[in-house]
């Protein structure tokens, strides 16, 4: 595919990797801009017929671009060949390829650039031919029809048609620059006095045809595009329009014959914000409307003048699709027949001081590939087959079930797959990694790769980077067959200021707060969320359970929570507004986390929300119902990231093993509060970027004590309260950062590299360990419970030893020792419960398997009557340097 020429683009989207769209370049000869419902592609231009003279004064002649380009630029409008949204030119081949793989029903569309049809005969002609009952003008012209009113024959002409009303100034301008909130009441058709007025918006038209059974009339051209007359008829009939151009004739439904496709409960739900479904409500939905197929486009947006449609089947000129507001909703509405899945579309907005910009849907359950910024009309496809692991999940309790994350950014996992590729790929390599879950970095739609998705436009598309959203649903149901969960990151705290996306949507702030103060994040350089306003928070909600309902999801881990519950966050004095309490916290981001936990759980069965909230704010995992300390019911997450454990922990892994006896409380501090919320132990992306290095790069120490001390790091995690999370190209050791250009390093798996076991070896230990969690109830069953943990030795900050136990339901241990010293420990006495009286070691991280030095215990330790630790038994396992071992009773 070749970049489009400039001719007939919008202007350009700023925002990041959105270099401006051309605005110059000769109009394209032939067919002008205008409506062209069901457009597919590059108009083919038809035949040339034979040069026929139009009637001097034949009405509704206008001048068509060929004769007159200064008028067609003067309405704003370049036509151009190709059916790609204004910015695809700043696209590559590749990027627009992606955009469009698997777009289903793009062939199925009606195409409108066939060769035109004969002119269509007048109405005295057709009557002879197609009468079947219908009022029909009189066959003599100024003949008025019985009934008719009674007009003067000289009113009617030789098609039967009479002269409407005109348009009043005003509203003629409005309408014709985008700023009418009702546009159904001046287009379309009305009975009035003496029949039925007819007016439609074709800008380059040369005529309009009103044709419907035994009726074929001529309308009057008002100029500027309007075309109208007054044809006396009983009653409005099924009609059609036949719009002639210089050289084609389309034959189409006028839009504006239709009701409203919302009902009374959509707006009122909208209004409350209380809409749990707003997905089904607003944005593009192809449907069938009073019989006729087409979609309907619906957008919040109340504070504008008006709002028009645009995009490929106009060939990017709005003019001639005006929406109508829907009472004091703030919702605008239009249903386009014709116009089917794939077609790219905009909305243009007229703001409150008369510019106009263009946006995307905000809805959007499809985009263009970035750096293209158009929302695409989608319907789903996808039929799931994971009715069994839904029925499973909806009577699980996660936080007593096996729960082990791998973190993914999907685009660098393997660079060049798809959404099916990778379905092909992930699945398989997870589950053998004995993994319960993936977490994937955010998936929803973001203009710049560098955010990793934290910079969300889309916030209801999947990234059209790996492909549609029926892939994506393919994808998670692949896991879901192998057994594998799915959570998405899930980013509500922020978006960024791109001018064709939710910034100052309708020309005022919007989604954002209007002080400015309050809706600049100052970290980030992006804007935050008017949590206070109800339709805002209807949009994130409904947001939070569409990702769950129609993907399937798992699971929500919610970004940044702590920038959220905070108003200071980030801010100097001066800079920040207290609550209407005098505090600092943001009350009403608050009332949206919990509604929004309390709704994805009343709604969605087994699913889980987590958050990442770095402070000690209290009971972010305590139901919302329940009241704490502070005065607040709980957030209602199901779990919490344990920041505080994460940053201490690896503090203490980076101090060199004869200084770590002074840090020694930096692995146990963590065991004082493990039980004031539900935790998940992060090793995630956001510290092995930036500086921080790869996990195992910040180990001391030469190569083999690096691997060490990552190994014992790895089996001292997965034995703590607590779930974990291990992002990718750490369960192999990669020693560089990672990098969303070119993801993990699996060279270093290639059996061809020198130092492939040392990474292999750290990969096995991942899979033995997740083998081994899975297979043990007590490192699961009692996470949350201050019963399934206690330790036998917190305190031996000289040796760098730490000793615990986990218990499952019924009392079952599991007897954890990590020694983060590079010597080894001979017959290192550990105290144990009396009732065990046989220990045997189920995992050791100093396996020669896993690239270790091979110290173990390969014998059965038998119990000592010597009490040791508080113990009233005891064992002397040796503690192999720098490594974590497992026993279990023999």
């Amino acid at each position: 595919m070749t970049a489009r020429p400039p001719s007939g683009q919008h202007p350009s989207d700023e925002g990041p990797g959105h270099p401006p769209a051309a605005t110059t370049g000769p109009a394209v000869p032939g067919v002008p801009p205008t409506f062209l419902p069901g457009h597919t592609g590059p108009r083919p231009r038809p035949e040339r017929r034979a040069e026929r003279p139009a009637p001097e004064d034949a009405p509704g002649r206008a001048p068509s671009p060929r004769e007159d380009a200064a008028s067609a630029e003067s309405a704003g409008v370049r036509p151009a060949p190709h059916r790609e949204s204004p910015d695809s030119a700043a696209a590559t081949a590749d990027q627009q390829e992606a955009a469009d793989r698997g777009r289903p029903g793009r062939e199925a569309r009606v195409s409108y650039g066939a060769a035109p049809v004969p002119r269509a005969p007048r109405a005295d002609q057709a009557r002879h031919d197609e009468s079947d009952g219908a009022a029909e003008p009189s066959r003599v012209a100024g003949r008025p029809v019985a009934g008719g009113g009674g007009q003067a024959d000289e009113a009617y002409d030789e098609h039967g048609v009479r002269p409407a009303p005109a348009l009043g100034d005003e509203e003629r301008r409005r309408l014709l620059t985008g700023a009418h909130h009702a546009p159904h009441d001046l287009l379309g058709a009305h009975p009035v006095r003496g029949g039925v007025l007819f007016r439609c918006l074709r800008p380059y038209a040369r005529s309009v045809t009103v044709a419907a059974a035994g009726l074929r009339a001529r309308l009057r051209a008002e100029g500027d595009g309007l075309f109208s007359g007054v044809l006396p008829l009983r009653e409005i009939p099924e009609y059609r329009l036949l719009v002639t151009y210089e050289d084609a004739e389309l034959e189409l439904h006028d839009p504006y014959r239709f009701l409203p496709t919302l009902g009374e409960l959509d707006l009122h739900l909208i209004g409350e914000g209380r809409h749990e479904e707003l997905w089904r409500a607003l944005g593009a939905h192809p449907m069938t409307h009073q019989g006729v197929s087409g979609t309907r486009f619906t957008v919040w947006a109340p504070n504008a003048l008006g709002v028009r449609l645009t995009g490929d089947f106009t060939y990017w000129d709005g003019t001639a699709l005006p929406m109508r507001s829907l009472g004091g909703s703030g919702v605008w509405e239009l249903f386009l027949p014709g116009v089917g899945e794939g077609a790219l579309y905009k909305f243009e907005i007229t703001r409150p001081d008369g510019g106009r910009s263009l946006r995307a849907d905000p809805m959007a359950r499809r985009t263009e590939c970035p750096p293209a910024t158009a929302s695409v009309v989608h319907a789903s496809h996808h039929r799931w087959g994971d009715e069994a692991w839904l029925a499973r999940r909806e009577g699980g309790r996660v936080h007593e079930l096996p729960f082990s994350v791998y973190e993914v950014h999907l685009p660098s996992w393997r660079p060049g797959l798809t959404y099916r590729q990778l379905a092909e790929q992930l699945p398989a390599y997870v589950k053998d990694l004995g993994f319960t879950h993936v977490e994937l970095m955010p998936v929803a739609e973001h203009p710049f790769g560098g955010s990793w998705g934290y910079q969300v436009t889309g916030f209801y598309a999947p990234t059209a980077r790996l492909g549609t959203p029926d892939d994506f649903k393919y994808l998670v149901d692949a896991l879901h067959q192998a057994g594998i969960g799915v959570l998405v990151d899930w980013v509500p705290a922020h978006f960024p200021k791109d001018a064709w996306a939710l910034a100052e949507f309708d020309g005022r702030p919007l989604y954002e707060p209007a002080d400015p103060l309050r809706a600049a994040h100052p970290d980030w350089g992006t804007l935050e969320f008017d949590y206070g306003r109800t339709e805002v928070r209807n949009f994130l909600v409904a947001n939070a359970v569409y990702w769950c309902e129609e993907f399937h999801i798992d699971g929500l881990r919610v970004d940044a929570v702590a920038s959220m519950l905070y108003l200071d966050y980030s801010r100097e004095p001066g800079q920040w507004t207290p609550n209407a309490h005098g505090g600092r916290e943001n009350l009403d981001a608050v009332a949206f986390l919990q509604e929004m936990n309390a709704t994805v759980y009343r709604r969605c069965p087994g699913v889980i929300t987590i958050a990442e909230e770095s402070t000690a704010w209290d009971g972010v995992t305590r139901a919302t119902h329940h009241v704490g300390p502070s005065g607040f019911g709980g957030l209602g997450f199901g779990l919490k990231w344990n920041m505080g454990w994460m940053h201490d922990s690896l503090a203490y892994l980076a101090h060199e093993p004869v200084y770590r006896a002074y840090h020694h409380h930096e692995m146990t501090f963590s065991m004082v509060y493990a039980y004031s919320e539900n935790y998940v132990l992060p090793i995630s992306h956001d510290e092995v970027v930036h500086g921080k290095r790869a996990l195992v790069s910040k180990m001391p120490g030469d190569w083999w004590q690096q691997r060490a001390n990552h190994r014992a790091y790895l089996g001292f995690m997965w034995a703590h309260p607590g779930k974990q999370l291990l992002f990718m190209g750490q369960e192999f050791a990669q020693g560089a950062e990672w990098s969303e250009a070119h993801g993990p390093d699996w060279w270093l798996l290639d059996p061809s590299y020198s130092a492939e076991p040392d990474h292999r070896g750290v990969r096995d230990l991942v899979r033995d360990l997740n083998r081994v969690y899975a297979a043990t109830p007590a490192l699961w069953r009692r996470d949350t419970d201050p019963e399934g943990f206690s330790w036998i030795e917190g305190d031996a900050r000289e040796d760098n030893v730490f000793a615990f136990l986990r218990f499952d339901a019924d009392g079952s241990p599991l007897l954890a020792i990590s020694n983060f010293s590079p010597v080894v420990r001979q017959d290192y006495r550990i105290g144990t419960p009396e009732a065990v009286p046989v220990w045997r070691e189920v995992l050791n991280t100093d396996d020669g398997r896993y690239g270790g030095g091979g110290v173990a215990n390969a014998e059965p330790l038998k119990a000592e009557p010597t009490g040791w630790h508080g113990r009233p038994a005891s064992i002397l396992p040796v503690l192999p340097p720098l490594a974590t071992i497992w026993l279990r009773p023999a």
